[in-house]
């Protein structure tokens, strides 16, 4: 209960502090997070991220599916399968690919 009271009272007073500061606040942070993402060192730094990412998912995938073997059941692998190849080759939100 003390918990969900504390995240009620942070609730209310981010609400608070956010309904203060306004619409000009917003639109000036919202400006500066589109500046902060196009900037070339951090687009390179998160296909970085998503690159290693992908790797180190695709090794876990493998050391797992060695250590399951059979004993996944079909379905399961069939949806894993299908999910891998929908994701292949297409775009992020991000705008980097998924290679």
């Amino acid at each position: 209960m003390r918990y969900k009271l504390t995240f009620v009272v942070g609730a209310a007073v981010g609400y608070v502090l956010g309904a203060r500061a306004g619409r000009e606040r917003y639109e000036h942070l919202r400006k500066s997070a589109r500046q902060l993402s196009a900037n070339p060192a951090v687009r390179n730094a998160a296909e970085s991220a998503a690159q290693t990412g992908r790797q180190v998912a695709g090794r876990a995938y493998h050391v797992v599916s060695e250590k399951v073997g059979d004993r996944m059941p079909e379905s399961v692998a069939e949806r894993v399968r299908s999910l891998r190849e929908r994701g292949q080759g297409t775009e992020d939100d991000w705008g980097t690919t998924n290679t």
